[in-house]
């Protein structure tokens, strides 16, 4: 089955986008601490997929979508898959702890485990691994940078939006 992939540019920089007849495989900021496994059949190109969740996207960083209909198609292993799953279920706006998500997935010991899940999610902004934050509030890891993750937290209306509290 092939993939076919293009880059759009968002207001957190270059998106690769990556989808097959059976989903969306793949959204990849441009400096990503886990780069999604290329291979040989991928190609660069057009999938109507593709065309969707770039709609979809802009509309999202417009303000003016608030969740995805988008059929996904994470490669992952099971359990990969089944904190990408919860994570679809955090409300827009809103944020949860790891502990909170590993209870979640019924494995609330497991929290390293789910934060190690979380950080392979290869489909962000659409399963919002942004949205998990530390115990404590403050914001942890995220394979497109914390900066990244404070703006997609303050778009969504999560975080105060920094500028609000800068000296005129």
């Amino acid at each position: 089955m092939s993939t076919t992939y293009t880059t759009i540019e968002s207001p957190v920089g270059p998106l690769l986008l990556a989808a097959g007849d059976d989903g969306l495989h793949a959204i990849e900021f441009h400096a990503s601490r886990h780069p999604v496994r290329r291979g040989a059949d991928w190609q660069q190109g057009h999938h109507p997929l593709l065309d969707r969740a770039r709609e979809q996207l802009a509309a999202y960083f417009a303000g003016e979508r608030h969740g995805f209909d988008l059929p996904l198609a994470p490669r992952g292993t099971e359990f990969q898959r089944a904190v990408w799953h919860a994570l679809a279920s955090i409300p827009y706006g809103q944020t949860v702890s790891y502990a909170q998500l590993a209870a979640r997935v019924g494995r609330p010991t497991a929290t390293r485990a789910v934060g190690a899940a979380n950080g392979r999610n290869p489909l962000p902004i659409v399963l919002p691994c942004h949205r998990v934050i530390g115990a404590d509030g403050s914001l942890t890891g995220f394979g497109g940078g914390l900066p990244t993750k404070q703006f997609l937290l303050e778009l969504e209306g999560a975080l105060p939006r920094a500028d609000l509290f800068a000296v005129a």
